[in-house]
C-alpha cells in the first residue's frame, strides 16, 4: 500500500484534528502518501481531495472541530453515490481509507469495504455510543464542558434557591448525562437506557426540600425528550421555581482535553497500522486501556449499553 486517504464525517468532535494529525504523520513515517478528503463523503463524491504533508497538520492537535470539515451525505447511501466515491479514490491512486466519525460514518466505510475498498473506522463522536470501545474521541472534552456548565448553573441555583433542569446531548445514548450527572452531583439523571417515573423524581425533590435543601439539579439526556417539557412538569407538580438550560452545540466545540488528544493520537496511528497490514473493514477502539480492533459489521450490529452500576450509584449518592 502506497497511498491512503483520511476523512471526517457526521457530527464533529474535539480530538478529530489530533486523529487526522496522527494518521498523516504515522503514514508518512512509514513512507506512505496521505490524501485528505474534505467535507466527508460528499467531498469524496465530488473529488475534494488534496495531498497532505507533515506541515499540513502542524498546529492542529489543540484545535476543536476538524480541519477536513464534515458534512452529511444522503447520496453516499446509494449504490451510485458509493461508486462515484470509489472512482475518485481510484483516480487519486488511494488504496485504503481511514474514516473518523460515528455510527453513520462507519456504515459508509462498511459499504466501501464491501465493494473491495479497505477502510478502517476511528470512533469520533461526543456521544460515546460506539460499541467495541470504552471511549470515543471527543467524549471526555464534551463531558468536561458539561461539568463546567453544571458547576456554574449550580452557583445560580443556590443563589436563587431554584430547581434547574439541564438538557445535554448524546443522541440516543445517555453517557454524557450519566457521567456529568454523577460528576456534578445531580439529584436525578434521566437517560434513554433506564426507565424513570416522574413521581419518583418529584418525591426525591420534595424529600430534599423538606430537609432544608434549597436547590436541585436534574440532568436530562436529549434521547429522553425535551428538557423544557420536563421542567414544566416539575414546576407544575411541585410549585418549586424551575429553570431549564439546553446546552446544545456548545458541547461539541472547544480545545480537546489531554485525554482526547492522546486517545485520538493512539487510535489514528493504530488505524494506519491496520491498513499497512491489509486489514480493512475494521474499527479501532480502546478497552481496558488497550488498543483493540473489531469487525465493522459486528460492531454495527451491537447495541450500545451503559454501566448500570454507575447509574445505580448516582441514585444512591443523591438521596
Amino acid at each position: 500500500m502506497k497511498k491512503i486517504g483520511v476523512l471526517t464525517s457526521g457530527g464533529d468532535s474535539p480530538g478529530m484534528n489530533a486523529a487526522i494529525r496522527a494518521v498523516v504523520r504515522k503514514a508518512i513515517f512509514h513512507g506512505l502518501e496521505v490524501y485528505g478528503i474534505y467535507h466527508g463523503y460528499a467531498g469524496l463524491i465530488s473529488g475534494k481531495i488534496e495531498k497532505l504533508e507533515l506541515g499540513s497538520v502542524g498546529d492542529i492537535i489543540h484545535r476543536g472541530g476538524t480541519m477536513l470539515y464534515t458534512a452529511r451525505c444522503e447520496e453516499f447511501k446509494t449504490l451510485e453515490g458509493q461508486k462515484k466515491g470509489i472512482e475518485q479514490l481510484k483516480k487519486h491512486g488511494i488504496e485504503g481509507l481511514v474514516v473518523i466519525g460515528g455510527d453513520g460514518s462507519y456504515r459508509g466505510a462498511k459499504k466501501l469495504t464491501e465493494h473491495g475498498f479497505p477502510c478502517v473506522g476511528v470512533p469520533g463522536t461526543i456521544d460515546n455510543d460506539i460499541p467495541g470501545t470504552d471511549f470515543t474521541v471527543g467524549f471526555d472534552t464534551a463531558l468536561n464542558t458539561v461539568i463546567d456548565a453544571i458547576d456554574k448553573i449550580r452557583d445560580t441555583a443556590t443563589s436563587h434557591e431554584r430547581t434547574y433542569v439541564i438538557e445535554v446531548m448524546g443522541r440516543h445514548a445517555g453517557d454524557i448525562a450519566l457521567w456529568s450527572g454523577l460528576a456534578g452531583g445531580a439529584e436525578s439523571i434521566l437517560i434513554p437506557e433506564a426507565d424513570f417515573e416522574m413521581d419518583d423524581i418529584i418525591a426525591r425533590l420534595k424529600r430534599g426540600h423538606e430537609r432544608g435543601k434549597k436547590h436541585s439539579i436534574i440532568i436530562v439526556a436529549e434521547g429522553v425528550g425535551s428538557g423544557v417539557e420536563i421542567g414544566k412538569k416539575i414546576q407544575e407538580m411541585t410549585n418549586f421555581e424551575t429553570r431549564v438550560s439546553v446546552l446544545g452545540h456548545i458541547q461539541r466545540g472547544g480545545s480537546p482535553t489531554a485525554f482526547d488528544r492522546v486517545l485520538a493520537s493512539r487510535l489514528g496511528a493504530f488505524a494506519v497500522e491496520l491498513l499497512l497490514n491489509n486489514q480493512g473493514g475494521r474499527c479501532v477502539g480502546i478497552q481496558n486501556n488497550q488498543l483493540v480492533h473489531h469487525d465493522m459489521l459486528e460492531i454495527l450490529d451491537q447495541k450500545h449499553t451503559i454501566e448500570q452500576k454507575m447509574y445505580q450509584l448516582s441514585k444512591e449518592l443523591s438521596i
